[in-house]
């Protein structure tokens, strides 16, 4: 095949350590997420537990691919393929994890069965977890995990480059469920989009009569975020597919070195920007977490500790009055 025309990547220093580093944000950012769902129960929801879960794999992700690039595995050897197979069930777990997600919110949103969607957790959590560890030990099994001299990654192990179907097992291990990932996501994130427009539209019809009450505004950080979840996803994604295609096509742009980075910090850096909108971009949260700096730096009393809201969701504003109203509008989005 055309791509074995092409030369091993030699990784530049400065491309390793961008790499490493994103690998490294993204661990912090889902152990994080994992931390803040873990410290504080009363904030938790069930877009956030999916979230968790989310989470859970895209740590998995980034630890193995922080060792594959600080290794730069230069041929087959028992650990490249322990880190090939931990990427490719944790990478592929992370795909199906985040349209779960999105199928979440449409059926609690658009259509607004709250039973149906519930039940569907334990079909996410069969899927999500059950075809990746099937398709990882298929193919560790089958000896398809090992050594791909960097044609479709950026230092790691994935598909053994030798195998004469290779193509076929980089699609089951990723690409397939990666380029529908692309189609399913911004469809259904359009049509949960456009149902809360509806509703502010419906809404503002009554607002003067409300006037008095706080009233829910649909275009809040909860409405950005979930314009953000399909754009992040494929921006941050697009660049291995498109490194993919250029090999299958024999192409000397894949060895582009922008390209190269954005490949590996696109693949690597999910848990990152999921800490950045989910944690960091929202208010209560990010409250509690500088309070709970404040604690630890400054080792005041437990009282204080409570008054600045570091437990307790008065005290951070978390069930208050505009809290429970917009509450009512937005129950099964990400908490804001």
């Amino acid at each position: 095949m055309a791509w074995l025309e092409n030369p091993k990547e030699k990784l530049l220093v400065s491309e390793q350590a961008i790499v490493l580093l994103s690998c490294a944000l993204s661990f912090l950012g889902s152990a994080l997420i994992i931390f803040t769902h873990i410290r504080w129960p009363e904030l938790r929801s069930r877009p956030r537990q999916l979230l968790l879960y989310l989470s859970v794999a895209d740590l998995l992700s980034a630890a193995s691919y922080f060792y594959g690039v600080l290794r730069d595995f230069s041929g087959p050897r028992w650990d490249c393929v322990a880190q090939g197979a931990v990427s490719t069930f944790s990478n592929t777990s992370s795909f199906f994890w985040t349209v779960s997600v999105a199928i979440y919110l449409y059926i609690t949103i658009v259509q607004s069965q709250q039973a149906l969607a519930d039940h569907m957790i334990y079909w996410f959590h069969l899927i999500s977890w059950g075809v990746p560890l099937v398709i990882t030990v298929a193919a560790v099994s089958l000896q398809k995990i090992g050594y791909d001299a960097s044609y479709v990654s950026v230092g790691w192990c994935w598909i053994n480059i030798d195998a004469e179907d290779r193509l076929l097992w980089m699609l089951l291990a990723g690409k397939l469920w990666e380029i529908l990932a692309y189609l399913i996501l911004p469809v259904l994130y359009i049509l949960i989009k456009k149902h809360i427009g509806r509703a502010h539209a419906a809404l503002s019809e009554y607002r003067s009569i409300l006037s008095a009450a706080p009233v829910y505004q649909p275009r809040t950080i909860a409405d950005k975020k979930l314009i953000f979840i399909p754009i992040i996803f494929i921006f941050l994604r697009i660049w291995s597919t498109i490194r993919f295609i250029l090999t299958l096509c024999g192409s000397a742009a894949v060895h582009n070195v922008i390209l190269v980075i954005l490949h590996g910090v696109g693949n690597t850096f999910q848990g990152g920007a999921n800490c950045i909108m989910f944690v960091l971009c929202t208010r209560v949260i990010r409250s509690r977490l500088l309070a709970s700096l404040r604690c630890c730096c400054c080792k005041p009393c437990a009282s204080d500790c409570t008054q600045n809201g570091v437990s307790g969701g008065q005290a951070s504003g978390y069930g208050s009055t505009a809290e429970t109203e917009r509450e009512k509008w937005s129950t099964h989005l990400p908490s804001t």
